[in-house]
């Protein structure tokens, strides 16, 4: 009996299959960290699939610091394609965003002021959060009447989005660097139809980046 059980166990153990730990970003534990195979030397692939090895192609980007900084890291242009595409098709659907666009029925306005998509990106530096008067591009967001909010006459607007890495103060639009694109919004606080008649007619912003100063 003892030697049944003995010539058995290593038969077992062997069928146990072995897990190898993927680690994260501590800062983001939603982005994994890979070795990059491919020169620099010591660089890391980061990405949002945690399947190994890791798709280069659809990765965030590589970078040769842990934890990134903005230097270090060498963003994946293919990846920001398909950030872009699915913000374009599924946007309109995120609750938060729907609650914006629903405060132009009674108050809004044109989104086109200080800091928003339409001017160029101005240079990263910590300022106060003040913008610079409504209509007129400035280091930071104009005020209400310039981007939507209470004051703006009824007009509709574009409602920009975020990735709330540094939730803009109450009133104001994010930094460039933050925002993804824009969607267009009615007076009566319904999106409007943009090409192939999908909803928000959707305008990437340009100037988002992956990673800033406040982090991923």
């Amino acid at each position: 009996m003892l030697c049944t059980t003995l010539f058995r166990t290593p038969a077992r153990l062997s069928l146990r299959p072995s897990f190898r730990s993927v680690s994260t970003l501590p800062s983001n534990p939603h982005i994994y960290i890979f070795p990059n195979p491919s020169p620099p030397t010591n660089s890391h692939i980061l990405t949002l699939l945690p399947t190994e090895p890791p798709s280069q192609n659809l990765s965030i980007g590589t970078t040769t610091k842990i934890p990134p900084t903005p230097d270090s890291l060498t963003e994946n242009p293919h990846f920001l394609s398909i950030l872009n595409d699915v913000l374009r098709l599924h946007a309109t659907e995120d609750p938060l965003v729907q609650g914006q666009a629903a405060a132009f029925a009674s108050t809004s306005g044109s989104a086109l002021g200080s800091g928003g998509m339409f001017f160029p990106q101005q240079p990263k530096r910590k300022v106060p959060r003040s913008g610079g008067g409504g209509g007129t591009a400035g280091d930071g967001a104009g005020g209400a009447s310039s981007q939507g909010g209470a004051g703006g006459g009824g007009r509709g607007g574009w409602l920009h989005v975020g990735d709330m890495r540094a939730p803009p103060d109450y009133g104001r639009i994010a930094w460039p660097e933050d925002i993804f694109g824009s969607l267009e919004v009615d007076g009566k606080g319904e999106f409007v139809a943009g090409g192939g008649g999908v909803k928000g007619n959707w305008q990437a912003s340009g100037s988002y980046r992956v990673i800033t100063r406040e982090g991923m």
